[in-house]
């Protein structure tokens, strides 16, 4: 597989730049998850969630959001760094970040965005950890109340959860547990890092003989087969890891998915998981030995599901745009291998 910075460079950047600019702050259409209590809650997103109303959903506008941070940081002098720098001072402020903690900690709201968006939160977080300037440490200390209150519900969360859930949307425990375990390496918050990877390891390391040959579903953006093998590979060294992989997954036989009406926001994305089976496929070769003889099989296919996603972002379909720059980015950028 090509490095993940192949080919990266500013108007690649401009180029998904653009899209998360075009919809952090663009409210409607929205689709909200909204449990309603009373008249009262019955009022706009940006009302509801001042911060993330953007982007059609919170999760979308939260990974938006860090998009855009991840493309500053990675590319500080690029034409478009004012027009984000505007957006995320428009958006990181402690009054609007109270009314984030306000809502996610509101009454019959324990599951809201559980774990995908808030996961995200976590990544959003560490990363303007790792960037660290004037600027991330501002923001980051904006968003501090929302952080406590996500690491605290999620961890209450996995103490209890007894089963990982294996589907190939917002759902999937593999792919958010890899999040969070980043996010708490990179924070240095071994409480909670230590409560994530011992679920990992609780869910997965008896899992034998994935089957991939199950894989897609219609409307998936996540394989849980890939998305397990890449929180697993986080949590034990290369030797252990091959060995628990070749039981888990002997073989890896699939093809590009394809998107008959990439205008369905739902059949849309199969586009996201070309992206993500590709990261995946790097995450699970950082860990394979250099002899072994799957490399170069997995790496071509990676570069073909690499080309088939990137390929099929286009501008015109705003049911994709929301959200496939960020799975672009995470991707071309090497985000789950740092």
């Amino acid at each position: 597989m090509a490095d993940s910075n192949t080919n990266f460079d500013e108007s690649q950047a401009a180029r998904f730049a653009a899209l998360a600019l075009a919809c952090v702050h663009k409210e409607y259409p929205n689709k909200i998850a909204h449990s309603l209590t009373s008249d009262a809650d019955v009022r706009p997103p940006r009302e509801l969630t001042p911060v993330f109303y953007g982007c059609y959903d919170w999760h979308s506008a939260v990974h938006g959001h860090w998009l855009l941070v991840r493309l500053v940081r990675l590319f500080p002098q690029a034409r478009f760094v004012p027009d984000a720098v505007r957006s995320l001072n428009e958006s990181f402020t402690r009054p609007k970040t109270a009314g984030e903690v306000a809502y996610v900690t509101g009454k019959d709201r324990y599951s809201f965005e559980r774990p995908y968006g808030l996961a995200w939160l976590l990544m959003l977080v560490a990363e303007l950890r790792e960037w660290g300037t004037a600027e991330a440490r501002q923001w980051s200390a904006s968003l501090s109340p929302l952080e406590t209150a996500i690491t605290g519900r999620l961890a209450d969360w996995l103490t209890k959860l007894e089963h990982p859930i294996r589907t190939g949307e917002h759902n999937n425990t593999a792919f958010s547990l890899g999040l969070m375990l980043d996010y708490a390496r990179i924070m240095g918050n071994g409480k909670f890092g230590q409560i994530v990877e011992s679920r990992a390891r609780a869910f997965y390391l008896r899992d034998k003989g994935c089957p991939l040959t199950y894989e897609p579903s219609g409307e998936d953006f996540l394989s849980p087969c890939l998305a397990e093998a890449d929180v697993v590979r986080r949590t034990m060294p290369s030797p252990e890891f091959t060995t628990w992989f070749n039981s888990f997954l002997p073989e890896i036989d699939l093809q590009p998915t394809y998107v008959a009406d990439p205008s369905d926001g739902k059949l849309g994305h199969l586009i996201g998981l070309n992206l993500s089976r590709a990261w995946m496929l790097e995450g699970i070769l950082s860990k394979l030995p250099a002899n072994d003889p799957r490399r170069a099989r997995l790496s071509s296919l990676g570069d073909k599901l690499r080309d088939a996603g990137l390929s099929s972002i286009t501008s015109e379909h705003y049911e994709g745009t929301h959200w496939l720059g960020t799975f672009a980015v995470y991707l071309v950028s090497g985000r789950g291998l740092q």
